[in-house]
């Protein structure tokens, strides 16, 4: 390998056989070294080749900034989420790695943010939260630096954003329109979630993609109005509350629920009431 840009002592950026630029690290892999001299094999110790130019350009300047120890422990952050959670967006390596980055700083000066989502977080997003606890363990063992348990929430909506492809800001408005369904018919049915039950998670999953198509405006196939009527006459209790959840969405996000959704909607509603138990 032949290095085109130095980015600094630990980082490097080379053209592979396709022409196309990779990022190179390890521990003083360019000290003395100059553009178009042959880097030391024994020395490389991770090697990024993102799909998008656009992408290794800003992890290129990423990596001028952020330590090498820093960089190669959330490279294993990812790699052990990735082997949970399947395939995640490229774009993990940037924004993963610049939020703990970011924290670790605010951790040394004394600061902490508070997660107002964490609840809901470590609710919905159960297998995410696990591994940002895992991540901060990580952390910890590598860097000697023990992060708040807020930024475990922080780091599971990372992973939920690299498996949806989605922005930050719209995963957390999924995360609040998902929370808030969620409210309104334990409350409404009066039920005790059952979280560890399949039921439950079947409805959290409907309604993770449910909120997605909600924020990017898109909606189900239309569907057969027989079927409708007939889930309308048989499941009463359950449609009634799914109406009531059209309503609240209307009013809170100016979303007006089509039939469909309410359809499968109250399907679900109907297997949560028919499996959870009352509170005592």
């Amino acid at each position: 390998m032949r290095i085109a840009k130095i980015l600094n002592n630990n980082a490097v950026i080379v053209v592979n056989a396709q022409q196309r630029e990779e990022v190179v690290m390890g521990s003083g892999l360019a000290y003395k070294k100059r553009p178009g001299e042959v880097l030391d094999a024994t020395r490389i110790e991770k090697v990024f080749c993102l799909q998008s130019d656009e992408l290794t350009s800003r992890l290129g300047e990423l990596l001028r900034q952020i330590p090498l120890e820093v960089m190669i422990a959330c490279d294993r952050i990812i790699a052990q989420a990735a082997q949970q959670l399947g395939e995640l967006h490229e774009s993990i390596y940037l924004t993963l790695t610049d939020h703990c980055h970011c924290a670790i700083e605010r951790h040394r000066q004394g600061l902490s943010l508070k997660n107002a989502l964490l609840w809901d977080i470590a609710r919905l997003y159960p297998r995410e939260f696990a591994l940002g606890k895992e991540a901060c363990a990580i952390l910890a063992h590598r860097l000697n630096i023990q992060l708040p348990e807020d930024e475990a929430g922080f780091i599971a909506l990372h992973l939920v954003t690299a498996q949806l492809n989605r922005a930050m800001p719209e995963v957390m408005e999924m995360t609040r329109v998902m929370q808030d369904i969620l409210d309104f018919v334990e409350k409404q049915l009066q039920l005790t979630y059952i979280q560890d039950s399949l039921s439950y998670q079947r409805f959290v999953t409907h309604l993770k993609f449910f909120a997605q198509r909600m924020r990017s405006r898109t909606s189900e196939p239309a569907g057969d109005d027989r079927l409708c009527n007939t889930i309308k006459a048989n499941y009463v209790t359950a449609w009634r509350c799914a109406k009531e959840i059209a309503s609240m969405l209307q009013k809170k996000y100016c979303y007006d629920l089509k039939k469909d959704e309410m359809m499968y909607l109250t399907l679900h509603i109907e297997r949560i009431r028919t499996c959870m138990t009352a509170p005592a």
